[in-house]
C-alpha cells in the first residue's frame, strides 16, 4: 500500500493498537519517495526509512525518509554526490561514521513476481539485508546475495582509510530434476547475528534449510548447525535434487502438530538469550505464488527453533506453531518479526 503503520505496543503489549498512519500520497508530495522498506531510529529520536522506488515503480536508489518523533514527515535526506541506483536494507555503525546500504530492484519489476529477464536488463541489484556487528567498536558486518547465494563480509581496511569486502560464505546450487532450472541456487534470505555477534544465522527460501554458523572468527565462519522447515525439495514435491554420483534425494521436512510445513523459510527472528530462532516462510506475495503457492492459498506460518548456544545446533520445536491462514481475515502472509523493546535486527548501539 505504501503507508506506513505506528503501533503503539506500549500501552497493553497484548492488544497492540494502531497510533498513526503516514498515507503514502503525503510522502509521495513532500518526498518523491515510495515502496517504504526498512525502517531504523536515530539518536536524536528521529525514524529513517529506506525507499525501494518512485510512484512510478523506478528505482530509487539514495533516498530516505525522515520522520521526526511524533511521526511526522520532516522530508528526504539522501547523501549528496555519486548516487546508489537500488536501495533496500541498510544499517549504520556511529563510532565509525558509516551507513552502508544494500540493494534489491525496482519495484516495477520485483512486484510482478521472479523474471531472469529483469536481472538481465539490470532491473535488480545484488544484495538483501545487511548487518553490522552489534559491537559498536567493531568494523565489520555481512551481506547476503540472493540470487548468488553468498554472504559477504565487509570491513574496513587496516589503515581504516575504506571499506572492502570477502565472500564469507557460499552455498553451492544443487542440481536438480522437474524445475525451471538445471540448477538451484539456495536463494539466501534473513541473515541475523545474535546480539553477543557470535552466531549468524540465515535461511534458503528454496532449499529449504536454515543454517547457523560460529563467526567468532568473522573471516572464517564455521557452520554448525542446520535443520529443513520447508522449501521446493521436501519430500512429496515433485523436485528432486541430483548428488554428483547421479542419486536422487529430497529433504525430510517434520509435521508440527499435524500441520505440513508449506514454503520455504524466508525471515528470522531471534529472542535476547539467543536460544530461540523463529522462522517465517512468506517472502513476497507474488513471488510466494509463483514458487509456493499454497502458502498463497493457505496462508503462511511461525515456528520455532530452539538453539544449542553452547555447541552449536538447531532443533524444531514440536510444541510451537502460529498458523496466519486461521487468522478471522487470512489466510494471511506473515514475514516480519520484531521484539517490541528491540531485538537483533534493530539495535544499534552508540
Amino acid at each position: 500500500s505504501g503507508r506506513i503503520y505506528v503501533i503503539d505496543t506500549q500501552k497493553n503489549p497484548k492488544a497492540p493498537s494502531l497510533h498513526k498512519v503516514v498515507e503514502p500520497e503525503h510522502i509521495i508530495e513532500k518526498t518523491g519517495l515510495a515502496y517504504p522498506h526498512t525502517s531504523h531510529c536515530l539518536a536524536n529520536g528521529d525514524i529513517i526509512i529506506s525507499f525501494l522506488g518512485d510512484k512510478d515503480g523506478n528505482a530509487q536508489g539514495n533516498g530516505f525518509l525522515l520522520l521526526d518523533s511524533q511521526f511526522n514527515i520532516k522530508g528526504r535526506w539522501e547523501k549528496p554526490g555519486r548516487k546508489a541506483e537500488f536501495s533496500y536494507d541498510f544499517w549504520y555503525q556511529p563510532r565509525h561514521k558509516t551507513m552502508i546500504c544494500s540493494s534489491f530492484g525496482a519495484p516495477l519489476a520485483f512486484t510482478q513476481g521472479f523474471n531472469l529477464k529483469h536481472v538481465e536488463d539490470g532491473f535488480y541489484g545484488r544484495q538483501l539485508f545487511i548487518r553490522f556487528l552489534h559491537d559498536p567498536t567493531k568494523d565489520t558486518g555481512y551481506v547476503e546475495c540472493v540470487l548468488s547465494s553468498n554472504v559477504v563480509r565487509f570491513f574496513k581496511t587496516q589503515d581504516g582509510s575504506s571499506w572492502s569486502h570477502e565472500v564469507a560464505i557460499s552455498v553451492k546450487p544443487l542440481k536438480v530434476q522437474n524445475w525451471i532450472l538445471p540448477e538451484m541456487p539456495g536463494l539466501i534470505v534473513g541473515l541475523l547475528i545474535s546480539l553477543d555477534d557470535r552466531f549468524l544465522y540465515f535461511a534458503n527460501w528454496f532449499h529449504g534449510d536454515v543454517r547457523q554458523y560460529n563467526i567468532e572468527d568473522p573471516k572464517n565462519p564455521i557452520l554448525v548447525g542446520q535443520v529443513y522447515v520447508g522449501g521446493l525439495l521436501q519430500k512429496g514435491s515433485p523436485i528432486t535434487a541430483v548428488t554428483e554420483d547421479g542419486k536422487t534425494w529430497q529433504a525430510d521436512v517434520p509435521k508440527i502438530q499435524g500441520h505440513c510445513l508449506r514454503g520455504g523459510p524466508c525471515m528470522t527472528q531471534l529472542s535476547l538469550n539467543g536460544k530461540r530462532l523463529y522462522v517465517t516462510n512468506s517472502l513476497f506475495s507474488t513471488w510466494d505464488r509463483q514458487f509456493y503457492p499454497d502458502v498463497i492459498e493457505k496462508g503462511s506460518h511461525m515456528i520455532q527453533i530452539d538453539v544449542d548456544i553452547e555447541n552449536g545446533g538447531l532443533k524444531i520445536n514440536p510444541d510451537f506453531f502460529v498458523d496466519f491462514g486461521a487468522e478471522p481475515d487470512g489466510p494471511c502472509l506473515a514475514h516480519e518479526m520484531r521484539y517490541p523493546g528491540g531485538d537483533c535486527t534493530s539495535d544499534i548501539w552508540i
